[in-house]
């Protein structure tokens, strides 16, 4: 039997001090983690994610077992079975370039040529030491692993740390990708490699396939296909998504980048050069080289998430529907992560999980060849917001209500041949200039039988660059965490200061076949708006939701645009997507559009205290079509 040493070092004599090993982690502990999910306030990643991950780690890494009850059991268990079966590794890959990164590996016992997944970690300081959960899991279907952190990510003195600066999926992070499969090629002999990441380590795995052909698969979680389009879109910056991923490198900006990545991100915070950065990022963009990509016919699995705050799912959706290759695209209710979260944490080990099992089934399918029914797959598969059911939370003690709900039955899925056919047909919507109280607009069909003379000729302004209650999410992450739990973000549609936005409204939706669905929401939201403002610029932020018989609502989508070279007397109409959606608004409820000038998520070009037009001149009618399945 090999002794249980890593294949090149050993991190406990590099590291004597590694974390991760403290007091004994309990099935409370790790079934909490799982239901409240891997982000805490801020953006940062959840210190027990943390603990279980290199606790975890640290059993698997260790020559002798771990203190009994150091790991609920079965946990406990799932570590003992790799342990027998597989040879655990710490390694530092050296690049072509002179950088180590971090690396770990387990490698089957068994003989003969075994498949092998790469893992890039995400963007966290915690490298690849964060998901053990997935290399449990992949080693137990058959794989050989191997985890790495890319270069730069991490904090010093962490033995998951790689050396060098972050490269933002660059072509360092590119050719790094290419020397650990040669790496791979020469410690393991895989039969065959596929890659597997999340976030971060999605979009590199995504490049590396696109620029080496060894990629046989791919599986690409909460992932992102434009990195331009991601950042800066209908000329508004991310901004909050790129400060999130500031916050999450380990360090301070000036020790992570380069000069020349540093200068990027000083333009892009700052609102300038943005020309220069959008051809940073498209370099950095798995849709560029979606070519290369169907050259080389790589599979490859995607998902995204409706409510995405780092990589919005538009540009996610427009990737994968320019492939040309066997492909899926899984859309989940939530945000950035949560619906993979615990599973690749390992926080419920042999516990059904859809959002992995189907990923591992992708590559058990393109790696192994097994006729596990992916042959059979639709390429697209959607979660409907907010379909599950859900019960209130009380506390154990007590017994008092939390406030809180969780899922009791799971949300719907819809599959579709095609992303094109989840939308069947169009609903078009015209805006009015007047509504009940003088207050709102109505949303109503147009033409005489609708909205007739009330849809065009009127204009209507508020105060721009004061946010209100119609934001996109309470915050980055957990906004969306919550959402996926089963408890999503009620606004109170009255709290809407209607002197800094405006308001249109239908009337209570109706389904054609009387049914409990008045509209069915599928697909990308289309709105146009013809504008003027007392500045030269202004922000329209569009937010769409979901109102019930008590004034509460829903989010459906939203999506803001900056306007430019704006006068008061003159018009300039705009037309933009908002965000896709899958949504089932019920019978009796309405749909309001609420468009301000402001959201926390977004750089906008509004100028304070002054005012902002909303007109619909005949010419240029303004609307919004709905997309409908």
């Amino acid at each position: 039997m090999p002794q249980r040493r890593p294949i090149t070092e050993d991190p406990f004599e590099q590291f004597p001090g590694f974390p991760g090993v403290g007091a004994a982690l309990t099935e409370a502990d790790t079934d909490r983690l799982a239901a409240e999910g891997l982000w805490a306030s801020g953006g940062a990643v959840r210190p027990e994610a943390v603990r279980l991950g290199q606790t975890v780690v640290t059993a698997l890494l260790a020559d002798g077992a771990l203190p009994a009850g150091t790991l609920p059991a079965a946990l406990a268990e799932r570590v003992a079975r790799v342990r027998g079966l597989a040879l655990p590794g710490y390694h530092r890959i050296e690049t072509t370039d002179g950088h180590r990164l971090s690396a770990f590996s387990l490698r089957l016992l068994a003989p003969g040529p075994r498949p092998l997944v790469v893992l890039p970690s995400g963007w966290t300081p915690f490298g690849w030491g964060l998901f053990p959960g997935a290399y449990l899991s992949l080693a137990l279907r058959g794989y050989h692993v191997l985890a790495y952190t890319p270069r730069g990510l991490g904090v010093p003195g962490l033995p998951t740390t790689s050396e060098g600066h972050v490269d933002v999926a660059g072509p360092h992070d590119v050719a790094d990708g290419s020397t650990v499969v040669d790496f791979a090629v020469e410690h393991f002999a895989p039969a065959v490699t596929g890659f597997m990441g999340v976030s971060y380590g999605s979009g590199i795995s995504r490049l590396v396939a696109a620029h080496d052909e060894r990629v046989a698969a791919v599986v690409a979680l909460s992932t992102w296909g434009n990195l331009a389009t991601s950042l800066y879109e209908n000329r508004t910056r991310h901004l909050a998504a790129v400060k999130a991923l500031l916050g999450l490198t380990g360090g301070p900006v000036e020790e992570k980048f380069d000069e020349e990545n540093r200068r990027i991100l000083d333009d892009f915070l700052n609102d300038r050069n943005l020309d220069a950065v959008v051809r940073w990022a498209e370099r950095r963009s798995p849709e560029t080289y979606t070519e290369l990509t169907d050259a080389h016919g790589t599979p490859t699995f995607c998902s995204n998430t409706w409510h995405e705050s780092l990589f919005a799912v538009n540009e996610a959706v427009d990737a994968f529907d320019r492939l040309r290759v066997p492909k899926r695209l899984n859309l989940w209710i939530g945000d950035h992560a949560a619906p993979e979260g615990a599973g690749l944490l390992g926080a419920r080990p042999g516990s059904p999980d859809p959002v992995l099992d189907e990923a591992y089934a992708w590559l058990d399918h393109h790696l192994k060849g097994e006729r596990n029914g992916v042959e059979d797959w639709d390429e697209v598969c959607a979660q409907i917001m907010f379909t599950y059911v859900t019960e209130p939370v009380t506390d154990p003690v007590t017994g008092e209500p939390t406030g809180t709900r969780r899922i009791v039955g799971p949300a719907v899925r819809e599959s579709r041949p095609t992303w094109r056919d989840v939308t069947v047909g169009h609903e078009v919507l015209a805006l009015t200039g007047e509504g009940a109280g003088g207050t709102d607009g109505a949303l109503v069909p147009p033409g005489e039988d609708g909205a007739g003379g009330r849809a065009t000729g009127w204009r209507r302004t508020f105060l721009a660059g004061v946010d209100t209650e119609a934001t996109a999410m309470g915050e980055p992450l957990r906004t969306g965490q919550e959402e996926w739990k089963g408890d999503p973000k009620t606004y109170d549609t009255r709290k809407i200061d209607r002197r800094h936005a405006l308001a249109w409204t239908t009337g209570p939706l109706v389904a054609a076949d009387g049914g409990p669905v008045g509209r069915r929401v599928r697909g990308v939201p289309r709105l146009r708006l013809t504008v003027r403002s007392t500045a030269g610029t202004a922000c329209l932020v569009a937010h769409l939701f979901d109102v019930a018989e008590d004034g509460t609502a829903r989010i459906v989508t939203h999506e803001p645009l900056n306007a430019h070279d704006l006068a008061p007397d003159r018009d300039t109409t705009v037309t933009w997507r908002l965000q896709a959606a899958a949504y089932d608004v019920p019978a009796g409820h309405r749909l309001m559009l609420v468009v301000d000038s402001k959201d926390p998520l977004y750089g906008d070009a509004t100028v304070t205290w002054t005012q902002t037009g909303i007109g619909s001149p005949p010419e240029a009618a303004s609307f919004l079509e709905l997309p409908l399945g």
